[in-house]
């Protein structure tokens, strides 16, 4: 499919640069039955049913974003994915100033090597330390990575620490925050487990690759980075059982709905995973995996983009942003939220 099928025009006004007070205060889009519903987060319970499972992502971002030193010229670093050992593919600029063997110095006690040079301005990275002692140097030295979108409207606070973090992450490395769970709330949690809603955890690590532009004319032509993911037994159980007693799967986040699709079979029964993916989803794919899924409003083009429209359909899709451009809902990471409903069970 041409790329330029999933442009529309957003104005920048509209890229939410902070989170709505209240992390369930959010204003929430429900896509069912090709009828758009303009609801709140709170009212998620609302659409749900005793026996549904939520799929989390239980993710953790660390301070991703280094700046240092080869020689004398300056080198941003996000990293992307962890290799272990020390070792780290990252985005690098300027790459072009790269070569195998550089070495970057980004404090008295973390510098790292340059073991190779990729695409698009990748790099493999093997930093002194691995480990306890890189995290807490990553602590000490790195900064919370922040989207493109916002981070160059505004530097990165205290505050964000707290707000690009889901309440429930606990498994350190992703780079990116599953921004779809950042509106859940205890208290919201309450709501939904007192409604006999059943919650289940899965980890991906986002990549940095989730903000980089599609920059291809056909979407077939499009590679996507590989991110790291897990799906237990007992979370592979608890979904498989919920379709079996003809419950609903709701995938929360595009994150858990792509690790959900890399695990499950064409039967659709999820198997317990671990390992890389790099599932790319455009429209005319066929999930198996979730029923429903709730996520933010995605950039032009992007790839998330074209997953929404894949799950709740293309057409659907496109008037859903075009109303929620006219109503003036939030976008992006720390914007307002929508609940899809897969179309092939309209």
């Amino acid at each position: 499919m041409k790329v330029d099928l999933f442009d529309f025009d957003l104005r920048p006004e509209l890229i939410a640069l902070r989170p709505a007070p209240g992390r369930d205060a959010a204003r929430m889009l429900a896509v069912q039955n090709r009828k758009i519903e303009d609801r709140d987060v709170l009212d998620l319970p609302d659409y749900l049913q005793a026996g549904d499972v939520l799929v989390f992502n239980d993710t953790r971002v660390i301070p991703a974003r280094l700046t240092g030193r080869r020689r004398q010229v300056k080198i941003e670093v996000t990293l992307h994915m962890n290799e272990g050992q020390g070792r780290w593919r990252a985005f690098a600029r300027p790459a072009r100033k790269l070569k195998p063997d550089d070495v970057i110095v980004f404090s008295e006690s973390l510098e790292a090597t340059v073991c190779g040079r990729g695409d698009g301005g990748e790099v493999t990275l093997q930093f002194n330390c691995q480990g306890e002692i890189l995290h807490m140097a990553l602590e000490e030295t790195g900064v919370m990575p922040l989207p493109p979108y916002i981070a160059s409207q505004r530097p990165v606070d205290e505050q964000d620490l707290t707000d690009y973090q889901t309440i429930y992450g606990v498994k350190e490395g992703a780079v990116a925050a599953p921004t779809a769970g950042l509106h859940f709330t205890s208290r919201l949690l309450e709501k939904l487990s007192a409604k006999g809603v059943i919650f289940t955890h899965v980890t991906l690590h986002v990549g940095a690759g989730t903000f980089l532009p599609v920059k291809v004319d056909d979407t077939s032509d499009h590679k996507m980075h590989s991110e790291w993911g897990e799906i237990g037994a007992e979370a592979a159980a608890t979904i498989n059982l919920a379709h079996d007693c003809g419950k609903r799967v709701i995938a929360i986040g595009t994150t858990s709905l792509r690790l959900l699709e890399t695990a499950v079979d064409e039967g659709g029964t999820i198997h317990p995973f671990a390992g890389t993916t790099d599932i790319f989803i455009t429209p005319g794919y066929k999930f198996r995996s979730a029923d429903m899924l709730m996520t933010n409003f995605h950039l032009p083009k992007s790839t998330l983009f074209m997953l929404v429209s894949a799950f709740a359909g293309y057409d659907t899709m496109k008037a859903a942003y075009a109303h929620a451009i006219e109503q003036e809902y939030r976008f992006y990471s720390y914007g307002d939220s929508s609940l899809l409903f897969r179309e092939d069970q309209l």
